[in-house]
């Protein structure tokens, strides 16, 4: 096998078919968009959704619920997981999101009581089980509320 006899597989490579660029072309006048129409036109076309007056799905489909434009997320971590740190350590969500226990901004931080913590720290979030806060005194540490 030689260099020279390379060859991309078939159908792999095609022709870009070039349109509106004169009649002789083979797609020229029209470019493929057919005689008359909206779609025809500049600018043309429907939107979206659009089913040709008939009422459109998304407006026959019943409205269900609500969204609370108050709602905060929190990032949610476990005390078991705190147990990387070492003792005595200020665990906060700029800390947590370093290490990469957090992966993205939320609204705050809610500690879990998943799992033992060996370790007594200081932890600063917005929120705590009550099975988290008591294994966290239990440990030695500090849960405080920011």
């Amino acid at each position: 096998m030689n260099l020279s006899d390379l060859k991309p597989n078939k159908g792999a490579k095609h022709y870009k078919k070039i349109i509106g660029r004169g009649s002789s072309s083979g797609t020229g006048t029209t470019a493929g968009k057919g005689e008359h129409g909206q779609n025809a036109r500049s600018g043309g076309g429907v939107r979206p959704g659009f089913e040709g007056g008939q009422t459109p799905l998304f407006k026959r489909l019943p409205k269900r619920g609500f969204t609370n434009v108050n709602r905060k997320e929190y990032a949610t971590i476990n005390i078991q997981e705190l147990n990387k740190f070492e003792k005595g350590t200020v665990v906060t969500f700029d800390k947590l999101r370093k290490e990469g226990l957090v992966k993205k901004s939320y609204d705050g931080l809610k500690v879990l009581g998943n799992g033992k913590l060996e370790v007594s720290l200081t932890i600063k979030a917005n929120k705590y089980t009550k099975s988290a806060k008591a294994a966290i005194e239990a440990a030695g540490g500090k849960a405080e509320v920011i």
